[in-house]
């Protein structure tokens, strides 16, 4: 998708606009694992996740190019507060479709940041369908959730990882639909370095785990979990074609699972990470075995979690 100097660049872009996240060694969690695990803090850029990275790259192509009347997407809420984030910083309007019921918490974040909110049908598939129908009907750019420029945008945090981390030998990364994971297999690479990338999904939304065993695309029925960034059921043929060439494998990890590394995370770093954030911790939790004694890093991909959520899973 690029070269390791247009994602200097990138990441050149995106200093301007963010800081850098930590990475941090946190010796709580180096006592439960038996490793040395480092946390790649996403959970503390302004918008409280990763995406914001991909959003910033997104906006500012579009308003290089001009003519644009404005974005459209469809999220369960990181996506779009990426967006709004964007969009404002670059003049551009933002409309933004959730599902009905989708958290109140992010609706909320969005409004803020400035997005036009609709909701619209069950889950993030058919709210999908609609921004892309609106689209088309007002003349405004459908932005996906997984495009070049998001996956350029969010590889950055990899950078950062992997120029300032020690070497590592795997690194967690949640998958919804594939920008994450991708970015950091593509940093890798540019960087010619071992490290294993362990793609992990919520077992109850599970369609790469299918796909990457099978090989090809298997469009999942269902999206049941807690987890709503990682709540995907189809996935993007792209995104697994990076993924079959350059993922170790991927894993599964259910919602009582997750809701104990969300938990985990709060006693050994005193960080709220929210369940798609979690699910690396929760997959290093089944793989310690495995693990033990190596350099381990885990992307906290976000901290965007409600509170009644957040009781409910862990209090």
């Amino acid at each position: 998708m690029f070269s390791l100097s247009d994602l200097q660049r990138t990441a050149d872009l995106v200093r301007t606009h963010l800081p850098a996240t930590p990475q941090i060694a946190w010796p709580l969690l180096r006592q439960r694992i038996g490793a040395e695990v480092w946390v790649k803090h996403e959970n503390h850029l302004p918008t409280g996740a990763f995406k914001v990275r991909g959003g910033i790259v997104f906006a500012d192509r579009q308003s290089r190019e001009g003519g644009v009347r404005g974005l459209i997407s469809a999220t369960r809420g990181n996506h779009g507060q990426s967006l709004a984030w964007a969009g404002s910083r670059f003049g551009l309007p933002v409309t933004i479709v959730v599902p009905i019921g989708n958290s109140k918490e992010k609706n909320a974040a969005m409004a803020a940041l400035g997005a036009t909110l609709i909701e619209h049908g069950v889950d993030f598939e058919e709210a999908r369908e609609a921004a892309q129908r609106l689209a088309a009907a007002e003349d405004l750019v459908f932005v996906p959730s997984f495009a070049p420029d998001l996956v350029k945008g969010v590889a950055t945090y990899a950078l950062e990882l992997f120029q300032s981390a020690p070497p590592l030998d795997a690194v967690y990364v949640p998958v919804g639909l594939g920008s994450g994971i991708c970015g950091t297999i593509l940093a890798r690479d540019l960087l010619n370095l071992p490290t294993q990338v362990i793609g992990v999904q919520s077992a109850g939304a599970d369609c790469y785990a299918q796909s990457f065993a099978a090989g090809r695309v298997v469009p999942g029925n269902r999206a049941d979990t807690k987890a709503d960034g990682i709540a995907v059921r189809q996935p993007d043929p792209e995104a697994l074609r990076i993924i079959l060439a350059g993922a170790e494998r991927i894993v599964t990890v259910d919602n009582q699972k997750i809701a104990a590394a969300i938990s985990a995370y709060w006693t050994d770093t005193h960080n709220l990470i929210e369940g798609a954030g979690a699910a690396p911790l929760a997959a290093l939790i089944e793989d310690h075995k495995t693990m033990r004694g190596k350099r381990v890093a885990l992307i906290a991909s976000g901290g965007n979690i409600d509170l009644p959520l957040f009781r409910s899973w862990v209090g």
